[in-house]
């Protein structure tokens, strides 16, 4: 029977592929790319955080850097860390705020498996999945013990008091084709 590969021994092993992949303490699995929905929720992420954190202790990060938590390696589409970060680490262990956005292949890993690991992760305080094509959040938070979620939806306000800013939904999606769902029925 074949041992599990170690989190050490899997960075060492990333450290020589073209490729990033994920590692979940069993399985490597290879990033691949996205829609341009997808990249304009991203860029239009980081550059509201880092607009809204710049000057103040808590730093943005994209998909480029990787953040260990429990027991898993990830490349979430963007983090907040409110601890120093060194000019050439390549992974970060205390993520504060995480933000995956969300698409159907990685939808049930994006809601159940990393929803989890960050849960288990005592420095994360806020899980946030953005849909890539309708104006919507679902958001986990620490709450007196419980990792509770809620969504948000439409014209709301993404609060993270955990770092001191709130972002309009509608600033997210600046650019990005939505999708127009019919309403209820009556």
């Amino acid at each position: 029977m074949r041992q599990p590969m170690s989190i050490e021994a899997f960075l060492e092993w990333e450290e020589r592929q073209a490729t990033r992949y994920e590692f979940d303490g069993f399985h490597v699995f290879a990033m691949t790319g996205g829609s341009a929905n997808h990249s304009r929720v991203q860029r239009n992420l980081i550059t509201e955080l880092g607009s809204r954190l710049r000057g103040k202790p808590c730093e943005p990060f994209g998909s480029e850097l990787k953040i260990l938590v429990a027991g898993s390696v990830r490349y979430p589409d963007a983090f907040v860390v409110c601890s120093p970060v060194a000019g050439k680490a390549t992974f970060i262990t205390d993520p504060v705020v995480v933000f995956e956005i969300i698409s159907p292949s990685t939808s049930g890993v994006d809601r159940i498996i990393k929803n989890q690991e960050y849960r288990d992760t005592p420095s994360i305080q806020r899980y946030v999945i953005l849909e890539q094509d309708r104006q919507a959040a679902t958001v986990f938070s620490r709450d007196r013990g419980d990792w509770a979620g809620h969504v948000i939806a439409g014209d709301l306000n993404l609060e993270m008091s955990e770092i001191g800013i709130s972002i309009p939904l509608a600033e997210l999606y600046t650019g990005v084709e939505l999708v127009v769902d019919p309403p209820p029925e009556q």
